[in-house]
């Protein structure tokens, strides 16, 4: 009996109150007669706090408001959630504003890379152009482990279509058909188009999706696009057709995956740590740190600065609980 009532997800003493000489018996809680609670508020307490909300004086306030000027006039007739409690009742309760509605929202999966080609991160952006209105639409694949720029292209338009293509010349590229792979991306048309969802399928790659309106959800792209945006020769006064941007994003790829020293993996190039050299160079680092403190001790007040090789990257990681809410928990 006991696990049949852990299956049925019931404890065992409801299963005996519930059935009695093999016979299921009726829910007594509906008839139950309770006692009312000392603190309930009377009717005539309930009525004339609707009575109060609904003068001309506090008819646009919440209660928020109203209690604290009842208070300044020598009134308190009840707390502020009682007085919610009692627009709720009588349906009073309503959102207003051109605000939307909060709405509690599942927090983002978290993933790990603990290597190249297992995490990517994808995103669209705008290069501007000398027409004004005109806009050019740059494509754009990271790899989260390494920060490379594994995929790229600049079209006129954006598309689920040409979001695809890119995806597959990527994998192929990158030699990772048929592999775990985690694509992360907004929640823009292109990303969620039908054509674009088929062909990660056809690969085999698992799709991760930011909450609506939150970009921290997708951070790797996002700075990638700010770095970009702030090179020294990012054309602030836009570009002349397509293939002047083209031309540029390309000398700008090549700078950023191969001669860029990132700051996030040890100041290495993404390149480097793509292809795996990423440790050896800075094992080669501390070591050149360890020389120069046994030459000259005095100048370190401590221990050499921290080359430590970064060996798994989180995309979304869970927060940390504080303590606080775990001893109230």
């Amino acid at each position: 009996m006991a696990p049949a009532c852990e299956e049925a997800d019931i404890c065992l003493r409801t299963y005996r109150r519930w059935v009695k000489a093999g016979q299921v018996q009726s829910d007594q809680r509906p008839e139950a007669k309770r006692s009312a609670p000392q603190n309930k508020l009377s009717d005539d307490e309930k009525a004339a706090i609707l009575a109060t909300c609904n003068q001309p004086e506090y008819a646009s306030l919440p209660p928020s408001q109203i209690v604290p000027r009842l208070a300044d006039k020598g009134i308190y007739m009840a707390s502020e959630s009682s007085f919610y409690r009692v627009l709720n009742s009588f349906d009073q309760v309503h959102h207003r504003g051109r605000t939307r509605v909060l709405e509690k929202r599942a927090a983002p999966t978290s993933y790990t890379a603990t290597g190249p080609n297992q995490l990517w991160s994808w995103d669209i952006t705008y290069c501007g152009s000398t027409v004004r209105g005109q806009y050019y639409y740059l494509y754009l694949i990271e790899d989260i482990y390494s920060r490379k720029i594994v995929g790229w292209e600049v079209h006129d338009e954006e598309s689920g279509e040409l979001a695809a293509a890119l995806l597959l010349r990527t994998v192929i590229r990158e030699q990772c058909f048929k592999q775990p792979l985690v694509l992360h991306s907004d929640n823009g048309a292109p990303m969620k188009s039908l054509t674009f969802k088929a062909k990660m399928e056809e690969l085999g790659i698992t799709g991760s999706y930011s909450r609506p309106r939150v970009s921290n959800d997708n951070p790797y792209s996002e700075a990638l696009f700010r770095t970009m945006k702030y090179w020294p020769r990012w054309p602030s006064e836009g570009f002349k057709d397509l293939q002047t941007v083209r031309d540029w994003v390309r000398q700008f790829v090549a700078w950023y995956n191969d001669e860029h020293r990132h700051s996030r993996i040890g100041f290495v190039t993404p390149s480097q740590r793509h292809r795996g050299e990423d440790e050896d160079l800075l094992l080669k680092r501390t070591t050149v740190y360890e020389q120069a403190r046994a030459k000259n001790p005095l100048r370190w007040s401590g221990k050499v600065r921290n080359w430590e090789h970064m060996k798994e990257v989180n995309l979304n990681p869970d927060r940390p609980v504080p303590e606080e809410q775990k001893k109230a928990a």
